[in-house]
């Protein structure tokens, strides 16, 4: 037995239930409130969702392809993902990646709608980069399992919670990569900026943020990988998916489930992966390369 001093377990044990305590007299307080609030995003989801499965899945194949070919410009690309979703639906996974694909889709909208600007922030002022960064570090660090408890416990189970456990892990990296991108811009491009007159926002928009482009999208490209990796946790609190198959594959024992399952969603996470990189490397939105 280890000696370490540590204070009693009726100490231990009423602190423990002080935060239990205050956090449910919170969230029967605050929980319809945080709810309706966030009814419109529910909504999205709900509709995304019934969009997604409604939509035939050749059409569904075509013009996502399309918008793949618009963005990458790789025939190669189209190709793969072609053939890995024909397969996918093959194999009965088609529902739940159309499942996967909305909640993974509006998880990195928000995060991108709200990193951006949290990482612009922490450019511009030293002030909130001390006070968010610190913030990102425990979003990063805290285990999932612990942040899903308050989610359930304000919103109960559902695609919300859900929606949220995704985002607070995978929010950090867009904002990281945003402040990290700005920061590196070229500060002997700046002071020319400033020579013409520039306004702060016109040097933002017009080139700060045009050149830290790249890295920009490199940190919206592990937001999606980190939404997607997140969706089994979600599953546990009523997210239908692939994660939820997953979870039904290990709870009992179906290692093919399992494996079909899981390679989907790593299927989605390349294809998404190669679409990004290779809009990164593009120079002309004109001409093919």
């Amino acid at each position: 037995m280890s000696n370490f001093p540590q204070l009693d377990k009726e100490t231990i044990v009423s602190i423990k239930k002080s935060i239990d305590n205050t956090f449910r007299e919170f969230a029967g307080s605050w929980g319809e409130w945080f709810t309706e609030l966030l009814s419109p995003i529910h909504w999205s989801l709900i509709y995304l969702e019934r969009f997604l499965l409604a939509t035939p899945w050749y059409l569904f194949l075509f013009f996502t392809g399309l918008l793949i070919f618009y963005i990458a410009r790789s025939y190669k690309l189209v190709a793969g993902f072609l053939a890995s979703f024909y397969l996918i639906g093959l194999l009965g996974m088609w529902d739940d990646t159309m499942r996967t694909l909305s909640i993974v889709s509006v998880a990195t909208f928000l995060c991108v709608a709200i990193g951006i600007p949290i990482g612009v922030s922490m450019y511009y002022s030293k002030k909130a980069e001390k006070i968010i960064t610190p913030i990102l570090d425990l979003m990063q660090t805290i285990p999932s399992f612990v942040y899903l408890i308050p989610v359930v416990m304000l919103f109960g189970l559902g695609k919300v919670p859900g929606l949220i456990a995704i985002m607070i892990f995978a929010i950090p990296p867009v904002i990281r990569f945003t402040n990290l991108g700005l920061k590196g811009v070229d500060p002997g491009v700046k002071e020319t900026a400033d020579s013409f007159g520039f306004t702060w926002y016109q040097k933002l928009f017009t080139i700060e943020l045009p050149l830290a482009r790249p890295t920009i999208f490199g940190g919206i490209n592990q937001t999606v990988m980190m939404a997607l990796a997140m969706v089994i946790i979600a599953s546990m609190i009523g997210v239908r998916g692939l994660g939820s198959q997953v979870m039904n594959a290990i709870g009992n024992g179906y290692l093919g489930l399992g494996v079909i399952s899981g390679l989907s969603i790593v299927a989605i996470a390349i294809i998404i992966d190669r679409t990004i990189q290779a809009y990164n490397q593009r120079t002309d939105w004109r001409n093919y390369k």
